[in-house]
């Protein structure tokens, strides 16, 4: 097991290596200037250059910032907040989506593996009906446009709960963007529960449990669920990612300082230092929870881990 986790860790260091390069190489292409400000003469943006590395050859300023990153050094913001830190500017927006992102994800995990299951369990009823049309609204209709529904009708007519994100208030404030993110998790995962579930239940192996006599929960629980949950598992961590990467609009509706928001101000703004972080930490989660992924399905399924071992 551990040959198998190393081996994994080592190639997910080596993707955010080249994802690096990538994303420094991207903004070294890119038009335009951080300091496009028409007040600066040409001899003032030369010394600018010159004092924040921004001159000097390409491989060296690449190298000079791998290395500064391993020491937890991403530069300074060059136009957002000037000469401040990158990593002071990133980090409480990144904790805020993360916490946001998480609990949508909680809430989305729950509420689809306990629909998905009930649809597999009364395949063909009423019941798998209603659980699949809430599905298909949750995968068709997009997450900014449930936040823009919720806003108004829960936050401006019922009052229920504030619209625009509070530090002061942030459990209430919250409870908006969370359940907007949450409904395309919900909808994802209970179709794949679902669709999984029917074939489980109708494998042989399920009907050889059956025939013995065991009872359904302890089936569900201990038979059914476990081989359910290895495709489920697969599309859990592109679903958080995605809840991150894709909640800039959410964000914007709600008006919460997220890392999304941070992001849009940095590319609008050229702030090169602040854009490769924020979308280095995009790809880095990525990348983890995927490895994250990998070693589960080695747990879940030792046939997995074996095969792969074997590459």
């Amino acid at each position: 097991m551990s040959k198998y986790i190393l081996k994994r860790i080592l190639i997910a260091l080596a993707t955010m290596t080249v994802i690096l390069f990538v994303l420094f190489l991207m903004m070294d292409l890119m038009p335009g200037s951080p300091f496009n400000d028409e007040k600066l003469t040409e001899s003032q943006k030369v010394l600018l250059y010159a004092k924040y590395g921004l001159d000097q050859p390409f491989l060296v300023r690449f190298g000079n910032y791998f290395v500064n990153m391993l020491k937890g050094d991403l530069g300074v913001s060059y136009v957002i907040s000037k000469n401040k830190a990158v990593s002071d500017l990133v980090a409480g927006p990144l904790w805020l989506s993360i916490k946001i992102g998480f609990f949508a994800m909680l809430i989305g995990t729950v509420l689809g593996l306990l629909l998905g299951i009930a649809a597999a369990l009364k395949h063909n009823t009423w019941i798998d009906t209603l659980c699949s049309v809430i599905a298909i609204i949750g995968v068709s209709v997009p997450s900014y446009v449930f936040a823009l529904l919720l806003a108004y009708y829960i936050g401006f007519k019922l009052h229920w709960t504030p619209i625009l994100y509070n530090a002061n208030n942030s459990a209430a404030s919250s409870i908006l963007p969370v359940v907007a993110l949450a409904m395309f998790p919900i909808a994802n995962i209970s179709r794949f529960t679902r669709s999984e579930m029917i074939d489980v239940l109708n494998s042989d192996y399920i009907l050889l449990v059956q025939a013995k006599g065991v009872p359904q929960g302890q089936l569900i629980r201990k038979h059914a669920l476990r081989n359910t949950l290895i495709p489920i598992i697969t599309i859990m961590g592109p679903l958080l990612v995605n809840l991150l990467t894709g909640s800039m609009v959410v964000e914007k509706v709600f008006g919460i300082p997220g890392i999304g928001m941070l992001m849009v101000n940095a590319i609008t703004n050229n702030d090169y230092n602040l854009v490769i972080a924020c979308a280095f930490v995009y790809s880095a989660m990525y990348i983890v929870m995927m490895l994250v992924l990998d070693i589960l399905y080695g747990v879940i399924d030792p046939r997995i881990r074996v095969a792969k071992e074997g590459n």
